[in-house]
């Protein structure tokens, strides 16, 4: 049967990416939408509700009455509330306690560019309750940082921090985005990561990566949904190669924006920047690619 995820994103219509991609890429996929918008907040206007934790709660409680709570995966994203995250620690647990193979993907939105957009005491339940119980996290640099104290300003920095994260619990650990410079260029940015395994004497073994990923002047809102949800869908496929599935999954991100920023300066036309509307992810229109993404983006093995 194909692999059962529960995904408790925070689902900004109709620019969501990750969903549907997932579903696409054969997930049985229950969604649980963590707030219901009119559309994304990318917009100067939005309305719509956000699910507490005692909602959440209550949903899950419908969901084990049927007997239907056999996940293979968690994948959670962005929230603004402390109780809904140690709602969301309670019901990774109880999941893990039925099913100890179960793997929990967590993007940890915290922040970007040195400052959080979310409330500060969020951070500890992060740092303490959330990664501890993660397996796979997709922080950028200033998340990671703030997670392990660390600042990175160089490449054996960002291993240095990758290894604390691995110590907190998650054995796969991208960093999506970082400041350190590129070996292409100043249109690139470095994006890194990590896999630690055990061998079957016991023995831990760890594969790092380093990808460069070209750097788009836009917008978009979806891409950390649509990273997560590719990384949980690529590491499924590839569960000891890193290197590939991250190859896969910044592929698909690369030919989604691609194809996205093309079509939004279509419409905008010649020398107007292009409004949140023209910038809704192409995710209908790339289906191809997330099947079976061209490779465009090499990984390299950090030694």
């Amino acid at each position: 049967s194909p692999p059962h995820l529960v995904s408790v994103p925070a689902d900004l219509p109709p620019s969501y990416g990750g969903s549907a991609s997932r579903d696409v890429l054969g997930f049985e996929v229950d969604s649980i939408n963590s707030v219901q918008f009119s559309n994304h907040t990318g917009y100067s206007h939005w309305k719509g509700q956000v699910l507490t934790a005692d909602e959440l709660h209550v949903l899950y409680e419908g969901i084990k009455l049927n007997n239907v709570h056999h996940y293979d995966y968690v994948l959670t994203g962005y929230t603004r509330d402390t109780s809904f995250l140690e709602m969301v620690v309670d019901i990774v647990q109880e999941l893990k306690r039925a099913n100890p193979n179960l793997v929990y993907v967590c993007d940890p939105v915290l922040g970007d560019h040195g400052s959080m957009y979310v409330p500060q005491n969020l951070y500890p339940v992060y740092k303490n309750k959330v990664v501890p119980v993660a397996d796979i996290i997709t922080p950028n640099q200033f998340e990671a940082e703030l997670l392990t104290g660390k600042n990175i300003s160089t490449e054996k920095d960002a291993v240095e921090v990758m290894d604390l994260l691995h110590a907190m619990g998650p054995d796969t650990v991208v960093i999506t985005s970082s400041d350190l410079p590129s070996r292409l260029g100043d249109r690139f940015l470095v994006s890194l990561g990590s896999q630690r395994h055990v061998r079957p004497d016991g023995s831990r073994t760890t594969q790092r990566v380093r990808i460069e990923v070209p750097k788009v002047d836009a917008v978009f809102v979806g891409t950390g949904d649509l990273f997560a949800a590719m990384l949980l869908a690529w590491t499924h496929h590839y569960p000891n190669d890193l290197k590939t599935a991250c190859e896969k999954t910044f592929s698909v991100m690369h030919h989604v924006i691609q194809r996205t920023i093309s079509y939004a300066h279509d419409l905008a036309g010649p020398g107007r920047r292009p409004s949140p509307p023209q910038l809704e992810l192409r995710m209908v229109q790339s289906k191809a690619d997330i099947e079976d993404p061209a490779i465009v983006t090499e990984a390299t093995v950090i030694p």
